[in-house]
């Protein structure tokens, strides 16, 4: 079977294995070029500026995803096609970075981003209750984002206030010696903002 690649549209014939050549292109980052699911992204004109700047340097590829995640919120399968054709790396080994540091996202979160410290002094002080009772106040599975998406909840390394463990963060404010009585009245702040 033999493939065609033309504007992203696969073609097949019978003459050479359809799926084999199809997962060893996908891996090599070969078919991400002009598929029709990148057309509906636009890189603002000051992230463009930042690519072009850093695409050449060796190893810049996480400030760059950085610099994506923060423009979006996340970064989304057209982000991630689009940055691969603006920098020349595989789709592939983008996508390899992005699931390999817990920090990339690749589904948008809530509007309220909901941070809970895991790190050691809150993990001791019971920072997983406080997941497990925020999840339970929003009616949300991990990783997910309430139906009208205001919130999502995810557990974090470390927040850097130890001594306030255990702490949770809304957006860019902090909440310090939390305990499970707090988080009604600390998502009640957000629920009409």
């Amino acid at each position: 079977m033999i493939i065609l690649l033309y504007r992203g549209y696969v073609r097949k014939s019978p003459l050479v294995n359809f799926s084999k050549i199809w997962y060893y292109a996908t891996i090599m980052g070969v078919c991400m070029a002009g598929t029709q699911a990148s057309e509906g992204i636009t890189f603002p004109q000051e992230l463009l500026s930042f690519i072009d700047e850093w695409k050449v340097k060796p190893g810049s590829l996480i400030m760059i995803l950085h610099r994506v995640q923060e423009t979006f919120g996340y970064i989304s399968r057209p982000a991630a096609e689009q940055l691969s054709r603006l920098v020349g790396i595989p789709l592939a080994r983008i996508y390899g970075v992005i699931t390999f540091y817990h920090f990339f996202k690749t589904t948008k979160p809530g509007k309220h981003k909901i941070s809970v410290c895991l790190g050691t002094a809150c993990y001791l002080k019971g920072a997983q209750d406080l997941i497990d009772e925020t999840r339970s106040l929003l009616g949300l599975e991990p990783g997910g984002v309430t139906q009208d998406g205001q919130f999502s909840v995810d557990p974090v390394r470390c927040v850097g206030c130890c001594g306030l463990a255990p702490v949770l963060t809304v957006g860019n404010d902090t909440f310090g010696k939390l305990t499970k009585d707090m988080l009604p009245g600390i998502i009640a702040k957000y629920q009409n903002v």
